[in-house]
């Protein structure tokens, strides 16, 4: 499986401290078949990372996985902020769009409602690049504009699920707003959006199972991601019916 958003660098955002957490968030990615993993760190205000960091810590990265052991490839790219890729150049956007390719994960912003996303993300494509929408199921301007994902794919975007908000992991809010788009058909993407190897753990197979959604894992977590590297089309999503969810078992 290829992994298009996770933050494996050491130090630079909110993912792991230092190398060794980069290791043990590997392992995991290894130990739940991953193969590729694109490294996507925060670019924003509070974040202002380089093409040039992002490249160094890629480096280090794989360097350091080829010492361990670990059959894992890291690539460079970014989650970059919609506030701070509307006030970037071509160029910039270009030197941090995934793995090479032509697609930058653009991040709406997730707390707070912000009209005029469709404009914004609009001038983003307009300067050369094309976008990969992160997680818009947890983004407010999705849940109060039902409309807003299926207008932003219409106009060129792909979205990116985050797998563990088909379990719940960020609350039942977003949970039904991932299940949503999914059934929906306007999701293309699911990613970890790994932060480090516990709590924020890598694994995209198996909450994908849990949510009913398995028959549609090796095109959302190999075949796209793959095409999207490599700039050729999307392939077509499979037949699928949506299951119910397992249900949860609770021991005393």
């Amino acid at each position: 499986m290829i992994d298009l958003h996770c933050h494996i660098l050491p130090g630079i955002d909110d993912g792991p401290d230092d190398l060794e957490g980069s290791l043990a968030m590997a392992r995991e990615h290894v130990a739940r078949g991953t193969s590729v993993v694109v490294a996507t760190p925060h670019v924003g205000w509070d974040y202002p990372n380089t093409p040039e960091v992002i490249v160094t810590g890629v480096a280090t990265v794989n360097r350091a996985l080829q010492a361990e052991g670990i059959p894992l490839e890291v690539l460079p790219g970014a989650e970059v902020a919609l506030t701070r890729a509307v006030d970037m150049s071509a160029e910039q956007l270009a030197a941090l769009r995934l793995g090479g390719g032509p697609w930058l994960l653009l991040e709406a912003p997730i707390s707070v409602d912000s009209p005029g996303i469709e404009g914004l993300v609009g001038l983003v494509q307009s300067r050369g690049v094309r976008v990969l929408l992160a997680h818009p199921e947890r983004c407010a301007s999705f849940h109060t504009d039902p409309e807003l994902l299926s207008r932003l794919v219409a106009a060129g975007c792909l979205a990116q699920v985050t797998a563990g908000a088909l379990t719940g992991f960020f609350g039942r809010t977003v949970e039904a707003a991932a299940r949503r788009y999914l059934d929906a058909g306007l999701v293309h993407v699911v990613a970890s959006d790994a932060h480090d190897a516990t709590h924020r753990a890598p694994g995209m197979a198996e909450p994908m199972e849990a949510a009913g959604y398995a028959p549609l894992a090796p095109w959302m977590a190999t075949h796209v991601p793959r095409a999207l590297l490599e700039g050729v089309p999307v392939p077509p999503r499979p037949p699928f019916i949506a299951e119910k969810p397992k249900k949860k078992r609770f021991w005393r």
